[in-house]
């Protein structure tokens, strides 16, 4: 079902690719071209053109949310590294390595000489 679904809406997406490519510039598109019109103009007539681009943008919407829904039912609870059975290098490493000493966690002492700042030698 799934792929089903994916390829109608990899048909849909090249089917609007192809539709929006074919339609005549209405101008004024990134302030370039020449043409009338904005939006103080009244709604231009319905092309064929403009038909079909929202029924390919419909479609292509629903083919979009039918195929997250299908995604997160087959989702399984588990990560990609459970799946594949090897465990991260974390819990193989004993619990003595992952931690530093305390000692080297707290700020400097003021007795200590050592530059707060590193230079720049």
């Amino acid at each position: 079902m799934e792929n089903v679904v994916l390829i109608i809406h990899l048909i849909l997406a090249l089917g609007l690719i192809a539709v929006v490519l074919m339609q005549r510039s209405e101008g004024g598109g990134l302030g370039m071209g020449g043409g009338g019109g904005g939006a103080a103009t009244g709604r231009p007539a319905a092309t064929a053109l403009g038909k079909v681009t929202w029924i390919l943008g419909i479609g292509f919407t629903i083919t979009s949310i039918t195929l997250t829904i299908i995604a997160a039912q087959n989702a399984s609870g588990t990560s990609v590294i459970d799946q594949l059975g090897i465990t991260p290098p974390a819990q193989n490493a004993p619990a003595d390595d992952l931690v530093p000493p305390g000692s080297d966690l707290l700020p400097p002492t003021a007795d200590d000489d050592a530059p707060l700042v590193p230079s720049a030698d």
